[in-house]
Protein backbone atom coordinates (compact mmCIF):
# COMPACT_ATOMS: atom_id res chain seq x y z
CA UNK A 1 0.00 0.00 0.00
CA UNK A 2 0.87 3.62 0.11
CA UNK A 3 1.35 6.96 1.49
CA UNK A 4 -0.78 10.20 0.49
CA UNK A 5 0.66 13.46 0.64
CA UNK A 6 -1.18 16.38 0.24
CA UNK A 7 1.08 19.57 0.06
CA UNK A 8 -0.34 23.43 -0.41
CA UNK A 9 -3.70 21.55 -2.07
CA UNK A 10 -5.77 24.40 -3.72
CA UNK A 11 -8.84 24.28 -5.41
CA UNK A 12 -10.58 27.21 -8.02
CA UNK A 13 -13.84 27.02 -9.95
CA UNK A 14 -12.91 30.27 -11.77
CA UNK A 15 -12.66 33.30 -9.23
CA UNK A 16 -13.91 31.04 -6.63
CA UNK A 17 -11.65 29.11 -4.22
CA UNK A 18 -13.24 26.43 -2.49
CA UNK A 19 -9.86 24.32 -1.34
CA UNK A 20 -7.24 26.67 0.35
CA UNK A 21 -4.00 25.18 1.01
CA UNK A 22 -4.44 22.17 2.27
CA UNK A 23 -1.50 20.25 4.02
CA UNK A 24 -1.94 16.71 5.18
CA UNK A 25 -0.11 13.73 5.34
CA UNK A 26 -1.90 10.42 5.63
CA UNK A 27 0.35 6.75 6.72
CA UNK A 28 0.59 3.59 4.84
CA UNK A 29 -2.00 1.49 6.23
CA UNK A 30 -4.19 4.40 7.78
CA UNK A 31 -7.84 5.19 7.96
CA UNK A 32 -8.06 8.81 7.40
CA UNK A 33 -11.67 10.38 7.73
CA UNK A 34 -12.49 13.97 5.92
CA UNK A 35 -15.44 15.27 7.94
CA UNK A 36 -17.30 18.23 7.58
CA UNK A 37 -20.42 20.23 6.45
CA UNK A 38 -21.90 20.22 3.14
CA UNK A 39 -19.62 22.12 1.38
CA UNK A 40 -16.72 22.09 3.09
CA UNK A 41 -14.52 20.65 0.42
CA UNK A 42 -14.10 17.09 1.65
CA UNK A 43 -15.73 15.79 -1.68
CA UNK A 44 -13.42 18.18 -3.26
CA UNK A 45 -10.47 16.93 -1.95
CA UNK A 46 -10.91 13.33 -2.14
CA UNK A 47 -12.02 13.58 -5.93
CA UNK A 48 -8.25 15.87 -6.59
CA UNK A 49 -6.49 12.64 -4.80
CA UNK A 50 -8.59 10.67 -7.20
CA UNK A 51 -8.07 12.75 -9.99
CA UNK A 52 -11.74 13.49 -10.83
CA UNK A 53 -10.49 16.85 -10.49
CA UNK A 54 -7.76 18.83 -11.51
CA UNK A 55 -5.83 20.28 -8.70
CA UNK A 56 -5.39 24.17 -9.35
CA UNK A 57 -2.28 24.49 -7.16
CA UNK A 58 -0.37 22.57 -4.65
CA UNK A 59 1.02 18.90 -5.20
CA UNK A 60 -0.44 15.23 -3.97
CA UNK A 61 1.97 12.84 -3.56
CA UNK A 62 1.15 8.81 -3.50
CA UNK A 63 3.74 6.18 -2.94
CA UNK A 64 6.63 8.03 -4.15
CA UNK A 65 5.24 9.56 -7.35
CA UNK A 66 3.46 12.99 -7.81
CA UNK A 67 0.41 12.64 -9.36
CA UNK A 68 -1.07 15.98 -10.28
CA UNK A 69 -0.58 15.19 -14.09
CA UNK A 70 -1.80 11.16 -13.96
CA UNK A 71 -5.08 10.41 -15.19
CA UNK A 72 -7.47 8.29 -12.75
CA UNK A 73 -6.66 5.01 -14.00
CA UNK A 74 -2.95 5.33 -13.72
CA UNK A 75 -2.80 6.23 -9.74
CA UNK A 76 -3.77 2.74 -8.67
CA UNK A 77 -6.54 3.74 -6.67
CA UNK A 78 -10.08 2.31 -6.09
CA UNK A 79 -12.67 4.58 -5.54
CA UNK A 80 -16.55 3.62 -3.76
CA UNK A 81 -19.26 5.88 -4.34
CA UNK A 82 -22.37 6.34 -2.55
CA UNK A 83 -24.51 5.50 -5.20
CA UNK A 84 -22.79 1.90 -5.42
CA UNK A 85 -22.26 2.62 -9.00
CA UNK A 86 -23.14 -0.73 -10.10
CA UNK A 87 -24.07 -2.14 -13.34
CA UNK A 88 -27.62 -3.89 -13.23
CA UNK A 89 -27.44 -5.94 -16.11
CA UNK A 90 -24.76 -7.87 -14.57
CA UNK A 91 -25.00 -10.65 -11.83
CA UNK A 92 -22.71 -9.58 -8.79
CA UNK A 93 -19.62 -12.10 -10.65
CA UNK A 94 -19.35 -10.27 -13.26
CA UNK A 95 -19.84 -6.73 -11.58
CA UNK A 96 -16.63 -7.69 -9.43
CA UNK A 97 -14.41 -8.72 -12.32
CA UNK A 98 -15.38 -6.33 -15.02
CA UNK A 99 -12.43 -3.91 -14.26
CA UNK A 100 -9.99 -6.80 -14.36
CA UNK A 101 -11.70 -8.01 -17.54
CA UNK A 102 -10.98 -4.29 -18.75
CA UNK A 103 -7.66 -4.77 -18.19
CA UNK A 104 -6.73 -7.96 -19.97
CA UNK A 105 -6.31 -9.93 -16.96
CA UNK A 106 -6.47 -13.63 -17.70
CA UNK A 107 -9.71 -15.77 -16.36
CA UNK A 108 -8.05 -17.62 -13.74
CA UNK A 109 -6.49 -14.15 -12.27
CA UNK A 110 -9.80 -12.60 -12.61
CA UNK A 111 -12.02 -15.62 -10.94
CA UNK A 112 -8.97 -15.58 -8.19
CA UNK A 113 -9.33 -12.00 -7.21
CA UNK A 114 -13.29 -12.25 -7.29
CA UNK A 115 -13.09 -15.65 -5.20
CA UNK A 116 -11.03 -13.90 -2.45
CA UNK A 117 -13.04 -10.42 -2.29
CA UNK A 118 -16.40 -12.44 -2.14
CA UNK A 119 -15.11 -14.31 0.71
CA UNK A 120 -13.88 -11.03 2.40
CA UNK A 121 -17.30 -9.64 2.22
CA UNK A 122 -19.01 -12.78 2.72
CA UNK A 123 -20.81 -12.27 -0.91
CA UNK A 124 -20.28 -15.59 -2.12
CA UNK A 125 -23.86 -17.01 -1.88
CA UNK A 126 -25.02 -13.76 -3.77
CA UNK A 127 -22.49 -14.42 -6.82
CA UNK A 128 -24.92 -15.05 -9.48
CA UNK A 129 -27.76 -12.25 -8.45
CA UNK A 130 -28.26 -9.04 -10.32
CA UNK A 131 -27.81 -5.78 -8.21
CA UNK A 132 -31.75 -5.02 -8.48
CA UNK A 133 -32.33 -8.54 -6.09
CA UNK A 134 -29.91 -7.76 -3.56
CA UNK A 135 -30.09 -5.21 -0.67
CA UNK A 136 -28.61 -1.71 -0.25
CA UNK A 137 -26.23 -3.20 2.14
CA UNK A 138 -25.02 -6.54 0.17
CA UNK A 139 -25.24 -3.48 -3.27
CA UNK A 140 -22.47 -1.59 -1.07
CA UNK A 141 -20.53 -4.53 -0.27
CA UNK A 142 -20.43 -5.45 -3.49
CA UNK A 143 -19.26 -1.77 -4.71
CA UNK A 144 -16.72 -2.31 -2.37
CA UNK A 145 -15.48 -5.55 -3.30
CA UNK A 146 -15.02 -4.40 -7.03
CA UNK A 147 -12.75 -1.88 -5.34
CA UNK A 148 -10.76 -5.00 -3.42
CA UNK A 149 -10.36 -6.90 -6.90
CA UNK A 150 -8.16 -4.75 -8.01
CA UNK A 151 -5.29 -4.30 -5.53
CA UNK A 152 -5.16 -0.82 -5.38
CA UNK A 153 -2.30 1.39 -3.40
CA UNK A 154 -5.27 3.80 -1.56
CA UNK A 155 -9.08 2.97 -1.39
CA UNK A 156 -10.99 5.96 -1.27
CA UNK A 157 -14.96 6.17 -0.35
CA UNK A 158 -16.96 9.45 -0.97
CA UNK A 159 -20.00 9.06 1.63
CA UNK A 160 -20.67 5.40 0.92
CA UNK A 161 -23.53 5.01 3.33
CA UNK A 162 -25.92 7.70 3.29
CA UNK A 163 -27.90 5.95 1.08
CA UNK A 164 -28.71 3.37 4.02
CA UNK A 165 -31.14 3.27 6.57
CA UNK A 166 -29.74 3.64 10.14
CA UNK A 167 -29.75 0.22 11.40
CA UNK A 168 -27.73 -0.79 7.65
CA UNK A 169 -24.94 2.34 8.10
CA UNK A 170 -24.54 0.80 11.79
CA UNK A 171 -23.80 -2.65 10.36
CA UNK A 172 -22.03 -1.59 7.19
CA UNK A 173 -19.57 0.25 9.48
CA UNK A 174 -18.63 -2.74 11.20
CA UNK A 175 -17.77 -4.39 7.38
CA UNK A 176 -16.03 -1.49 6.66
CA UNK A 177 -13.86 -1.76 9.28
CA UNK A 178 -13.71 -5.20 9.15
CA UNK A 179 -12.35 -4.79 5.75
CA UNK A 180 -9.95 -2.56 6.89
CA UNK A 181 -8.23 -4.89 8.91
CA UNK A 182 -8.60 -7.84 6.94
CA UNK A 183 -6.77 -5.98 3.57
CA UNK A 184 -4.23 -3.91 5.48
CA UNK A 185 -4.98 -0.92 3.16
CA UNK A 186 -4.52 2.74 3.37
CA UNK A 187 -8.02 4.28 3.42
CA UNK A 188 -9.29 8.08 2.49
CA UNK A 189 -12.89 8.03 3.71
CA UNK A 190 -15.35 11.28 3.14
CA UNK A 191 -18.55 11.44 5.47
CA UNK A 192 -20.84 14.67 6.53
CA UNK A 193 -21.54 12.07 9.65
CA UNK A 194 -19.36 12.32 12.59
CA UNK A 195 -20.27 9.31 14.37
CA UNK A 196 -19.19 7.57 11.58
CA UNK A 197 -15.64 9.35 11.67
CA UNK A 198 -15.52 8.93 15.43
CA UNK A 199 -16.02 5.30 14.70
CA UNK A 200 -14.04 4.39 11.97
CA UNK A 201 -11.23 6.42 11.90
CA UNK A 202 -7.31 6.26 13.04
CA UNK A 203 -7.27 9.85 12.58
CA UNK A 204 -9.72 12.49 11.65
CA UNK A 205 -9.66 15.24 9.48
CA UNK A 206 -12.23 18.27 10.52
CA UNK A 207 -12.60 20.91 7.33
CA UNK A 208 -14.63 23.80 7.48
CA UNK A 209 -15.07 26.59 4.51
CA UNK A 210 -11.72 24.20 2.34
CA UNK A 211 -9.64 24.81 5.52
CA UNK A 212 -8.56 22.09 7.89
CA UNK A 213 -9.85 23.11 11.12
CA UNK A 214 -8.00 20.16 13.32
CA UNK A 215 -6.46 16.73 12.80
CA UNK A 216 -6.49 13.99 15.24
CA UNK A 217 -7.30 10.64 16.59
CA UNK A 218 -11.15 10.32 17.42
CA UNK A 219 -10.30 10.63 20.94
CA UNK A 220 -7.77 14.23 20.68
CA UNK A 221 -10.48 16.30 18.54
CA UNK A 222 -13.17 15.12 20.93
CA UNK A 223 -11.10 15.76 24.12
CA UNK A 224 -9.39 18.34 22.79
CA UNK A 225 -11.38 20.22 20.72
CA UNK A 226 -9.04 23.08 18.82
CA UNK A 227 -11.64 25.78 18.51
CA UNK A 228 -15.44 26.40 19.08
CA UNK A 229 -16.58 24.90 15.84
CA UNK A 230 -15.09 21.72 16.28
CA UNK A 231 -16.58 21.61 19.86
CA UNK A 232 -19.46 21.17 18.73
CA UNK A 233 -19.26 19.72 15.49
CA UNK A 234 -18.02 16.71 17.04
CA UNK A 235 -19.78 14.87 19.61
CA UNK A 236 -22.89 14.50 20.39
CA UNK A 237 -24.95 15.96 21.94
CA UNK A 238 -22.94 18.74 20.94
CA UNK A 239 -20.89 20.64 23.37
CA UNK A 240 -22.81 23.68 25.19
CA UNK A 241 -20.92 26.92 25.00
CA UNK A 242 -21.49 29.80 27.04
CA UNK A 243 -20.29 33.76 26.67
CA UNK A 244 -18.49 35.11 29.55
CA UNK A 245 -15.69 37.58 31.29
CA UNK A 246 -13.05 36.49 33.36
CA UNK A 247 -12.98 38.46 36.87
CA UNK A 248 -10.69 37.95 39.56
CA UNK A 249 -11.07 33.78 39.85
CA UNK A 250 -14.46 33.43 38.49
CA UNK A 251 -16.20 33.39 34.98
CA UNK A 252 -19.11 35.63 35.06
CA UNK A 253 -21.81 34.96 32.66
CA UNK A 254 -24.65 36.77 31.54
CA UNK A 255 -27.46 37.36 34.44
CA UNK A 256 -24.85 38.05 36.74
CA UNK A 257 -24.31 33.96 37.31
CA UNK A 258 -20.53 33.02 37.97
CA UNK A 259 -18.97 29.58 38.10
CA UNK A 260 -15.27 29.36 39.04
CA UNK A 261 -12.06 29.29 36.23
CA UNK A 262 -11.18 25.86 35.70
CA UNK A 263 -7.95 25.01 37.35
CA UNK A 264 -6.15 24.06 34.21
CA UNK A 265 -6.88 27.29 32.30
CA UNK A 266 -5.82 29.80 35.47
CA UNK A 267 -2.52 30.55 34.18
CA UNK A 268 -4.22 31.10 30.46
CA UNK A 269 -6.40 34.09 31.37
CA UNK A 270 -6.11 37.19 32.43
CA UNK A 271 -9.05 40.01 34.44
CA UNK A 272 -11.71 41.32 31.71
CA UNK A 273 -10.86 38.50 29.08
CA UNK A 274 -13.87 37.74 27.07
CA UNK A 275 -14.12 33.98 26.77
CA UNK A 276 -16.54 30.94 25.74
CA UNK A 277 -17.08 28.44 28.72
CA UNK A 278 -17.63 24.48 26.71
CA UNK A 279 -18.85 21.80 28.67
CA UNK A 280 -20.27 18.27 27.78
CA UNK A 281 -23.70 17.06 28.36
CA UNK A 282 -21.99 14.14 30.17
CA UNK A 283 -20.06 16.86 32.34
CA UNK A 284 -23.29 18.36 34.19
CA UNK A 285 -25.29 16.16 35.82
CA UNK A 286 -28.34 16.22 38.48
CA UNK A 287 -26.95 15.92 42.25
CA UNK A 288 -27.46 12.24 43.30
CA UNK A 289 -28.09 10.78 40.25
CA UNK A 290 -24.98 10.62 38.20
CA UNK A 291 -21.31 8.62 38.43
CA UNK A 292 -19.69 11.01 41.55
CA UNK A 293 -17.06 13.60 40.04
CA UNK A 294 -13.39 13.68 41.53
CA UNK A 295 -12.62 16.99 41.19
CA UNK A 296 -13.23 20.40 41.03
CA UNK A 297 -16.66 21.51 40.41
CA UNK A 298 -19.91 23.52 40.78
CA UNK A 299 -23.12 23.30 41.63
CA UNK A 300 -25.99 25.02 39.93
CA UNK A 301 -29.70 24.92 40.82
CA UNK A 302 -31.93 24.83 37.46
CA UNK A 303 -35.35 24.41 36.17
CA UNK A 304 -35.96 21.28 33.79
CA UNK A 305 -37.71 22.20 30.29
CA UNK A 306 -37.07 19.05 28.63
CA UNK A 307 -36.28 15.68 28.98
CA UNK A 308 -35.78 12.81 26.35
CA UNK A 309 -35.13 9.06 27.69
CA UNK A 310 -32.97 7.07 26.12
CA UNK A 311 -32.67 3.98 28.41
CA UNK A 312 -29.98 4.09 30.37
CA UNK A 313 -29.90 7.51 30.90
CA UNK A 314 -32.09 11.09 29.75
CA UNK A 315 -30.92 13.89 28.37
CA UNK A 316 -32.09 16.96 30.06
CA UNK A 317 -32.42 20.48 28.88
CA UNK A 318 -32.58 23.40 31.08
CA UNK A 319 -31.07 26.73 31.05
CA UNK A 320 -27.19 28.98 32.22
CA UNK A 321 -27.63 32.33 32.13
CA UNK A 322 -30.14 32.25 29.93
CA UNK A 323 -28.95 30.41 27.21
CA UNK A 324 -30.60 26.64 26.86
CA UNK A 325 -28.03 23.93 27.41
CA UNK A 326 -28.14 19.77 27.59
CA UNK A 327 -27.02 17.58 30.98
CA UNK A 328 -27.41 14.19 31.09
CA UNK A 329 -28.64 11.84 33.66
CA UNK A 330 -27.50 8.36 35.10
CA UNK A 331 -30.06 5.82 36.76
CA UNK A 332 -32.55 7.65 35.19
CA UNK A 333 -36.25 8.55 36.68
CA UNK A 334 -39.14 10.57 35.02
CA UNK A 335 -38.52 14.11 35.35
CA UNK A 336 -41.17 16.66 34.74
CA UNK A 337 -40.77 20.17 32.98
CA UNK A 338 -40.33 22.66 35.30
CA UNK A 339 -38.42 20.37 37.81
CA UNK A 340 -35.97 22.25 39.92
CA UNK A 341 -32.86 20.35 40.26
CA UNK A 342 -29.50 20.63 41.60
CA UNK A 343 -27.02 20.09 39.12
CA UNK A 344 -22.93 19.60 39.54
CA UNK A 345 -20.78 20.82 37.01
CA UNK A 346 -17.23 19.20 36.43
CA UNK A 347 -14.87 22.18 36.09
CA UNK A 348 -11.98 19.36 35.47
CA UNK A 349 -13.93 18.72 32.05
CA UNK A 350 -14.71 21.98 30.97
CA UNK A 351 -13.29 23.92 28.28
CA UNK A 352 -12.25 27.54 27.23
CA UNK A 353 -11.97 29.48 24.47
CA UNK A 354 -11.01 33.13 23.36
CA UNK A 355 -14.44 35.08 22.72
CA UNK A 356 -12.57 36.81 19.13
CA UNK A 357 -10.68 34.31 17.66
CA UNK A 358 -12.75 30.95 18.83
CA UNK A 359 -9.64 28.88 19.31
CA UNK A 360 -8.96 26.73 22.55
CA UNK A 361 -7.23 28.56 25.32
CA UNK A 362 -5.70 25.27 26.04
Amino acid sequence: MAQVNLRNVVKRYGALQVVHGVDLNIDDNEFVVLVGPSGCGKSTTLRMIAGLEAISGGEIVIGDRVVNDLPPRHRNISMVFQNYALYPHMSVRENLGFSLKIAKKTQAEIDQAVDEAAEILSLTEYMDRKPGALSGGQRQRVAMGRAIVRHPDVFLFDEPLSNLDAKLRTQMRTEIKKLHQKVNSTIVYVTHDQVEAMTLADRIVIMRDGHIEQVGTPLEVFENPANTFVATFIGSPPMNLLAGRVSKDRIVLENGLDVPVPGQFSDKTHEGQEVILGFRADNLMPVGHAMPMGGASAELDMAVTLSEPLGTETLLFTSIAGKEVQAKMLNPRPVAPGERLSFQLDLTRCHLFDAQSQNSLR
